[in-house]
């Protein structure tokens, strides 16, 4: 019997579904709890998920999280940060907060500046871990770098949109980073740290011509080195080697 082709159901569901998106639009899973899950009917428990925010910027501290979720209790419509906007993620960081362990590190400039971004990160993701309340059994961070834990640990790429406990992290993170860069606009006005929160956007880095590198600046940060050349000639670098500033002691202030 020959059947007709155009009758045929597509293959799944998921495929139909996709079908129906307009044009140029891509379906994004959200981050699930189903690794967390596998590890806890194993008997491993607590597992915690660990991310950062702020790598890119011209300023300020990177800041990361650790978070350890609540299987009971876990909040309704968390995600990437990056893919929420700004009044979720709010909303999102107080449920969090209020149904989660979890833990802040910062790295500050001078650390940066110091170790590199990569390091400085590392180094901070592996502080806030190593600072919840409850040493966690099995840790998730995102990226492609593992971090020296006190427990096992798995690097998953792209993790704050796939694993549950790194995407609260990264609302956790970005809420704190955002939070203190307001604060820091109050201490150097002028840059705009309240706007982009220190990234290198045009405003920033004509704010940088014009007033030179602030306190708060990665020194070796190739735009801030040209600021810097302008306005302090000839300057002299500090000891790299004393590191943390006023950032780390003021912690508590932003959460």
């Amino acid at each position: 019997m020959i059947r007709d082709k155009s009758s045929k159901k597509p293959a799944n569901k998921s495929v139909a579904k996709q079908a129906k998106l307009p044009n140029g639009v891509i379906a994004v899973a959200p981050p699930s709890f189903r690794r967390e899950r596998a590890l806890i009917k194993r008997g491993v428990w607590p597992i915690a998920g660990c991310d950062e925010a702020g790598r890119g910027p011209l300023a300020g501290p990177v800041v990361a999280a650790a978070v350890i979720l609540d299987p009971k209790r876990i909040p309704k419509g968390i995600d990437d940060s990056k893919r929420l906007a700004a009044e979720r993620r709010e909303e999102l960081f107080e449920e969090i907060c209020a149904t989660s362990s979890f833990a802040v590190a910062f790295a500050s400039p001078a650390r940066i500046d110091r170790d590199n971004i990569l390091r400085a990160s590392l180094w901070a993701l592996t502080r806030a871990v190593r600072g919840l309340p409850e040493i966690p059994k099995y840790v998730f961070v995102d990226g492609r770098d593992r971090i020296e834990a006190p427990c096992d640990c798995d690097a998953v790429i792209g993790g704050d949109g796939i694993v549950m406990s790194i995407a609260a992290a990264s609302i956790i993170a970005k809420v704190t980073r955002d939070r203190l860069m307001c604060a820091l606009a109050l201490d150097c006005p002028g840059y705009g740290f309240e706007t982009h929160k220190g990234y290198a956007v045009p405003e920033h880095r004509e704010a940088l011509d014009r007033l030179g590198p602030s306190v708060h600046h990665r020194r070796f940060f190739a735009p801030v080195i040209a600021a810097r050349a302008k306005h302090q000639p000839g300057s002299v670098e500090p000891d790299l080697f004393t590191v943390e500033t006023q950032i780390d002691a003021d912690v508590s202030a932003v959460l």
